[in-house]
């Protein structure tokens, strides 16, 4: 597994490269960090959702190249089978592709009015209607899956679901969302796994970089 590297963006502001980062963490693969930096336009259109794909992160191992997140997490599935990122069971393993599938593709409106930046916060932030509605399907997944898995992660041990939901845990502290008991549990567990530990020291060291993203939508 020598010799991987992982072309990621900004630590503060890029939810995509958080999550392909986490997976290979979860996954055992030593990579080199590669990054690009916001300045790119490429880079900029996806922080700023005006680009339809996302490029980064990439992952490149062996001479190949992996540069969408669910994809990463497949490929690493396959090469550290035994790394857990996927359930063992059939039909649990299924519903974590479907609620990785679902964060890939929705949450639009979270998206837009609540973007990441974890070293901001903005207390006593009002969402609104769209994001609210986002708010309370990301809660209600959260919720399901923790009472059939009984925790502490959403299916018993870290998979790549975390990893997928992990950016969003970031978003509700900076933007101040309310979480009942068992959500904020499980957010705190998140925030306490090494790995986000130390991708958050990072993200804070980070100077401003996107003005955009440092005013309260």
């Amino acid at each position: 597994m020598a010799g991987a590297k992982l072309i990621i963006s900004s630590k503060n502001y890029s939810s995509w490269s958080l999550r392909g980062w986490l997976m290979t963490r979860l996954a055992g693969l030593e990579v080199e960090e590669e990054v690009v930096s916001t300045d790119d336009p490429s880079v900029r259109a996806e922080l700023l959702l005006l680009s339809p794909s996302y490029l980064v992160p990439c992952l490149v191992h062996e001479g190949i190249r992996v540069w969408d997140t669910l994809a990463i997490g497949e490929y690493l599935n396959e090469v550290k089978p035994k790394a857990g990122l996927l359930p063992k069971d059939r039909a649990t393993r299924a519903h974590c592709r479907a609620i990785c599938g679902e964060m890939h593709s929705g949450f639009s409106a979270l998206r837009s009015s609540m973007p990441m930046n974890i070293r901001t916060r903005h207390p006593g932030y009002t969402p609104h209607s769209g994001a609210r509605a986002d708010i309370e399907r990301v809660t209600a997944i959260w919720r399901d899956c923790l009472a059939a898995s009984k925790g502490p992660y959403l299916y018993g041990e870290l998979t790549m679901a975390d990893a997928m939901y992990a950016p969003v845990v970031t978003r509700f502290v900076t933007w101040d969302t309310k979480l009942d008991a068992v959500c904020a549990a499980y957010a705190k567990r998140i925030l306490a796994w090494p790995a986000m530990v130390e991708w958050t020291a990072a993200a804070i060291q980070e100077p401003p970089e996107m003005p955009e993203f440092e005013a309260e939508f």
